[in-house]
């Protein structure tokens, strides 16, 4: 259990932030981008949860946000733990697979997709969308890492499928996608 007695301790102040495992990088390192990034993605998502206490249907989606939220911590653990570390917390394969059967559930339920969707609708599918992207920018990070050092290979697959798991998602938000906001291609330009 991680123990804070003290917020600030003077030790960043020189632009650098701690590893797992006690070394030290710059703030601005690939490493410590990827973790700030799937930070930044943990707000979007407790912003979202905000919206989910408006319904009953929500409620499970509130649980599932809950989960990815504390999933992130350990992402981020793992993101702030270089591979030859050990004993370290790492994404797992389970948790990965238990995205992927959500993604299925709650697709399972939406409309068929005529189009590419604009972000939008209701101001939960919103928030949800603007944590795909988030999710998006912390794969990108993510991957350029792992071209300078070796990254969970799970945390990988992990990420890809929150941003693909927080898509369908907003389209429930949206009444099962009846309130999506459709792109129509060339749609404002002058004939």
């Amino acid at each position: 259990m991680v123990k804070l007695n003290k917020i600030y301790t003077r030790t960043g102040d020189d632009g650098t932030t701690s590893l797992v495992g006690g070394g030290r990088v710059s703030k601005h390192a690939r490493r410590p981008s990827a973790f700030g990034e799937v930070d930044e993605l943990n707000s979007v998502l407790g912003l979202a949860r905000l919206h989910c206490k408006n319904g009953a249907d929500m409620a499970g989606m509130d649980a599932q946000l809950a989960r990815i939220q504390n999933d992130l911590f350990d992402l981020g653990a793992d993101l702030a733990t270089a591979e030859e570390t050990a004993p370290a917390l790492r994404i797992t394969t389970d948790q990965v697979t238990r995205l992927e059967q959500e993604i299925d559930a709650v697709n399972a339920n939406l409309q068929p997709l005529t189009s590419f969707i604009l972000p939008g609708g209701t101001e939960l599918a919103a928030w949800l969308h603007l944590g795909r992207t988030v999710a998006r920018r912390a794969e990108r990070q993510m991957t350029e890492l792992a071209v300078e050092e070796p990254v969970n290979e799970a945390a990988m697959q992990y990420i890809n499928r929150v941003s693909d798991l927080l898509f369908v998602l907003a389209r429930h938000a949206n009444g099962d996608g009846q309130s999506d906001v459709l792109w129509v291609p060339g749609d404002n330009q002058a004939s």
